[in-house]
């Protein structure tokens, strides 16, 4: 049944989940010296260290302090920021909402523009335009982000032409979609960097099947090219590219951290560095849960829809 199989794909996302959950709470107790103190700093009085350590759960053991601080990811009570003593879940909010506008906008150009490519690559296949592409793809594609942001930076926002912001600044209580102009540059190097995964694994694929014997056959019966291309070639061939797409939108939610950086652009990636920064623990703990988690439901919804592309997969499903 495919209500069984999405629900063990559940449960073992949330088997992983508890996997990470415990990662993360090792790696932060392992870190060296007093959390307490490297967030107060040297002048910090007795007193207000002790209270911060009781704050944090610092005095207790380690069992009880990740019984606590399961338990309050679990309810969405994500504790105090360290640094600020503001509650988590209201630091973070205006900053989730500014990066999930930005993923999703990457997500909607470089899904689509990476399919036509792939598609358009493959029909040309061995011709000089394939392999202008396909080398442009690999250059893009041993590019680190930050490298990708610079450049755009330098021709779009300060060397060549001033047509976008360099840096991403934002009002207080401003939302990202208010000013469309400071994601448009961030936007484009997450699609430059995820697009090349993605398109050459559309292109192999769509090669493949391009090559198959159905394909033929329907080329034979006189269907015109198009309808061969998109209804019997693309729905097949999009198969592997479902799963890339997966994982590339799973590296956008980490990797907008990079990116966030570069333009100074106020989402959930400048808060992690402010509270590594910082030795925020409970902002760092939380922020990473929560890409965990969208990297966790990212790859439930490929294999969900990868069974329900695929005839084989959804007959065996059922």
């Amino acid at each position: 049944m495919l209500t069984r199989l999405i629900l063990r794909r559940l449960a073992l996302g949330l088997l992983t989940l508890w996997l990470v959950s415990l990662l993360v709470f090792a790696a932060t107790l392992a870190l060296p010296g007093d959390a307490a103190q490297a967030i107060l700093g040297r002048e910090a009085t007795p007193e207000r260290l002790a209270a911060l350590r009781d704050q944090l759960n610092l005095d207790e053991g380690v069992v009880s302090q990740y019984i606590q601080w399961l338990g309050g990811i679990l309810t969405g009570d994500l504790g105090n920021s360290a640094a600020t003593q503001a509650p988590v879940g209201e630091l973070l909010s205006d900053r989730v909402g500014n990066s999930l506008f930005l993923v999703a906008v990457s997500a909607a150009v470089a899904i689509p523009l990476s399919i036509l490519i792939g598609v358009w690559t493959a029909m040309r296949r061995d011709r000089p335009v394939d392999h202008v592409v396909s080398t442009t793809s690999l250059i893009l594609a041993s590019l680190p982000e930050f490298v990708i942001g610079i450049a755009l930076i330098l021709l779009f926002a300060t060397e060549v032409v001033h047509w976008f912001p360099a840096v991403s600044l934002l009002g207080p209580g401003e939302k990202a979609w208010d000013d469309p102009e400071v994601v448009v540059l961030p936007a484009a190097t997450l699609v430059l960097a995820v697009v090349p995964y993605i398109s050459r694994i559309m292109r192999g694929s769509m090669v493949e099947v391009l090559e198959s014997e159905y394909v033929t056959m329907a080329t034979l019966k006189g269907l015109p090219r198009r309808t061969v291309i998109w209804r019997h070639a693309v729905p097949n061939a999009i198969v592997p590219a479902i799963q890339v797409t997966a994982l590339q939108l799973a590296y956008l939610a980490g990797g907008v951290v990079v990116v966030e950086f570069v333009f100074s652009y106020p989402g959930i990636g400048a808060a992690l560095v402010e509270a590594v920064g910082n030795r925020d623990m409970p902002v760092v703990q939380a922020v990473t849960m929560l890409a965990a988690g969208i990297y966790v439901g990212l790859n439930i919804l490929a294999d969900v829809a990868t069974i329900l592309v695929t005839p084989k997969l959804r007959t065996a499903a059922r």
